[in-house]
């Protein structure tokens, strides 16, 4: 690997793209993250001052005081939340199971969460989410959502006059649990975005955040269906082994598929960079959560059939669909390292350890034969934010304060690159 970010590989350009240049038609490589030709400018050139390695930070650009006050917000408000949320939701998960269907319930409904929240590792893997937002994001879930969800449906219920018992219960499953308990889970989606922007800039953060969310409150609500079925049924163990095999084993991602389609939507909305936008996202990425939810839970007699022929192709479509976002978000880290390349930034060969999953792998593994891997795991990293910050530029909104973004991810690249040239 180079250590020199002035050296220029072989065939490259000696420059970055005058203005006059035009746009270039490698510069969308995959459907994801497409930008307009009028926003496109080229990566800053290594022909100018070079960045120093060391020295105090500069000024901070407008905007920035404002981003970590949102991120601020988000993690108070966030702690506030979730601890006052627990106040209501703990006490109604002890009343409805009992103290020892709690405790089993707890126990047992970890099993699902660690595939999912094993799942969301594996997906957010090649740009990983700071752990406190992902932190915010599984706590909104398991708390603040399922708190919202047991203050609004009564009042939901309210609304609608039923013939008997059976017919409230069908109302509660098909209609108020699909419409409540997904608004309530997206609500943390749209805080997210509106509050950490920065961190939240495409379908496959938005995929992330949302898996987390629902992981969350799967495994609350999987506490009160385990739970109870310890506590009301007259054979706890096979009650338990009954709901664990429909709730565990055959839906563990069930939540997760529902919010993932908000999250989706809403991550392709956050490419616009537009507040507006991703509140109208936000209501639209609802419906088809909504759908699919109501879809589940309007399961009777034809479960088995309509969980094989429906439900499963729906989890493989929601498998593929994720591996095509994954391929989509390298091709565009690739591209956008080949235009800090074409500026001097990298050579070549760096482009390909740094932006491909293979020559991540021989970079990782070349880095722990001489006890560098951390340094190299961080340099990987800030390669891919530096890709990602670009897309934000070429996205044509805030464009100065992404500018000023870039120059620091720049500058803290020489310094990760020094670190692990040793």
């Amino acid at each position: 690997m180079s250590t020199n970010p002035y050296q220029r590989g072989p065939g490259q350009a000696g420059g970055p793209a005058g203005p006059q240049d035009p746009f270039p038609g490698q510069a969308n490589p995959s459907w994801m993250g497409r930008i307009e030709p009028e926003y496109y400018r080229p990566a800053p050139g290594t022909y100018a001052a070079p960045l120093p390695v060391l020295g105090p930070p500069e000024p901070a650009p407008d905007g920035r005081g404002m981003r970590s006050a949102g991120l601020l917000a988000l993690t108070v408000g966030g702690a506030a939340l979730a601890f006052l949320s627990l106040l209501l939701v703990v006490p109604f998960l002890v009343a409805s199971t009992g103290v020892g269907g709690f405790i089993v319930g707890f126990v047992v409904s970890l099993i699902p969460l660690s595939a999912v929240l094993l799942t969301v590792h594996a997906i957010d893997r090649w740009e990983p989410e700071p752990k406190r937002l992902l932190f915010f994001a599984f706590t909104w879930g398991a708390a603040v959502s399922v708190a919202v969800t047991l203050l609004i449906q009564p009042f939901f219920a309210l609304t609608f006059q039923f013939s008997d018992a059976a017919d409230l219960r069908t109302y509660m499953a098909t209609v108020q649990a699909p419409v409540v308990e997904e608004f309530a889970k997206s609500l943390g989606l749209l805080l997210l975005l509106l509050l950490a922007r920065k961190h939240f800039d495409g379908p496959v953060d938005g995929v992330v955040f949302a898996f987390t969310i629902a992981g969350g409150f799967a495994f609350t609500e999987n506490i009160l269906y385990f739970g109870r079925a310890i506590a009301e049924s007259a054979s706890p163990a096979t009650g338990l082994a009954q709901i664990f095999l429909l709730r565990g084993v055959m839906s563990p991602f069930a939540h997760a598929i529902f919010t993932g389609t908000t999250g989706l939507i809403m991550g392709f909305a956050a490419r616009r960079w537009h507040a507006g936008a991703s509140v109208l996202a936000f209501f639209i990425g609802l419906i088809p959560a909504m759908l699919l939810h109501n879809r589940w839970n309007s399961m009777g007699a034809g479960f088995l059939a309509e969980y094989v022929f429906i439900q499963v192709p729906i989890f493989v479509l929601a498998v593929v669909g994720i591996i095509l976002l994954r391929v989509a978000e390298n091709r565009l880290t690739r591209q956008r390292l080949m235009e800090y390349s074409a500026a001097g930034w990298f050579s070549p060969a760096e482009v390909e350890l740094l932006g491909t999953p293979r020559g991540r792998r021989t970079a990782l593994h070349w880095a722990a034969g001489y006890h560098r891997r951390p340094q190299m795991k961080a340099f990987l990293r800030a390669a891919t934010q530096l890709a990602f910050i670009r897309q934000r530029i070429l996205s044509g909104r805030d464009v100065q304060l992404h500018q000023a973004e870039e120059k620091q991810q720049l500058q803290r690249i020489l310094s990760l690159r020094a670190a692990v040239a040793g």
